[in-house]
């Protein structure tokens, strides 16, 4: 047993954070992973989709053929990612029923310029949802204030979804509010919840990244610290409010929390260890979406066994240290919200040119 499959064991489950045409086949990438390694779930991002159809001819027949029913390379696009995720879902079919529903899902995430749009963002992942028609999809929306309120309807008319871009514990609260309302009103329309599921992706590695330079000087015991402790921190709030009455009433009618999913999870400064982000944040009921390189060398190399309650004692008193040397975690988690976002909407942008460019030459 290698240690991917271990983590399944101790109660987090592996998705991967990658997908494109070639993975799909029934023998292919993903079903070896899946066999292999007991791999429960795959996200994706415009980021991820612009590298895949940009570097990849296997997209190409299908859009010369949808360049006859659809104009816009938008919604091309989606026609293209739309089938990826039900092949994904397909294959992943087996794993949600052998986890009694609670992973084998697949991720699709909304146009990234409906981040500050409850109204669109609530149209366009209803339109993904239908067209998907797979019950173990979820769609991605991003945890902007707009996303949230948008996030909580969505999940009142039973959609799974992948609530994205995470930096804070504030901005955390936040969605465990909203998730949980979400659920009290589909409960109070007399609609039933226990099919639905979802996660919240706390970002991890990229503060690390904006930190540590600020750490350089005066707080150089604290580089490749805040992030961890950061996550922790998120998870002490996940065991509290889930474990509580409010969530309880509901859980007795079905609900499923709503995991933590630690993304952002490759190693960004090469002095520290490629699995550090793998490693330190072990716990049950939480799911890691891995990058193709950090999934590897975790097989390679990981240490499967429970982590995130190690030194939690001292997680309060690293964010102290941190706001003590003048360095606000939150103005932090803001900027990295706004350039998520930002580089989301560049990678959509730039695969709108790469789709512009096969029309000109398929």
């Amino acid at each position: 047993m290698n240690p991917l499959q271990k983590l399944n064991q101790l109660g987090q489950s592996v998705w991967y954070d990658n997908i494109e045409r070639s993975m799909l086949n029934v023998d292919g990438e993903l079903a070896k992973l899946i066999k292999e390694d007991d791999l429960r779930g795959v996200t994706s991002n415009p980021a991820i989709y612009d590298k895949a159809i940009r570097s990849s001819s296997a997209y190409d027949a299908d859009i010369k053929e949808l360049q006859k029913s659809f104009n816009s390379p938008s919604d091309i696009f989606f026609e293209l990612a739309v089938k990826d995720i039900q092949m994904a879902c397909d294959l992943f079919m087996p794993v949600y029923q052998a986890t009694n529903s609670l992973d084998g899902y697949v991720s699709l995430e909304v146009s990234p310029d409906l981040a500050h749009d409850v109204v669109g963002t609530i149209q366009e992942a209803k339109l993904l949802w239908n067209k998907i028609n797979r019950k173990n999809a979820m769609i991605k929306v991003p945890a902007t204030i707009e996303g949230i309120e948008a996030m909580s309807h969505l999940i009142s008319e039973g959609i799974n979804i992948n609530v994205t871009l995470i930096f804070s514990i504030k901005r955390y609260l936040r969605v465990i509010e909203g998730y949980i309302s979400g659920l009290e009103k589909r409960v109070s329309a007399g609609k039933p919840i226990n099919h639905i599921a979802s996660v919240a992706s706390f970002f991890i590695s990229r503060i690390d990244a904006a930190i540590d330079p600020m750490l350089a000087e005066n707080g150089k015991a604290l580089q490749g610290k805040v992030a961890i402790a950061n996550a922790q921190k998120a998870y002490q709030h996940f065991l509290e409010h889930y474990g509580e009455k409010r969530f309880k009433d509901l859980q007795a009618k079905g609900a499923k929390p709503q995991r933590l999913l630690w993304a952002s999870t490759g190693t960004k400064n090469p002095e520290y260890s490629d699995v550090l982000y793998m490693d330190s944040l072990i716990g049950t009921e939480t799911v890691n979406t891995v990058p193709p390189a950090t999934y590897d060398a975790f097989r390679d190399h990981g240490t499967a066994k429970l982590t995130i309650m190690d030194n939690m004692a001292d997680v309060d008193g690293i964010l102290e240290q941190l706001d003590s040397l003048g360095v606000s975690l939150e103005d932090v988690t803001k900027k990295l919200e706004r350039e998520g976002i930002a580089q989301f909407e560049t990678a959509f942008n730039a695969m709108m040119d790469t789709i512009n460019e096969k029309l000109l030459t398929l």
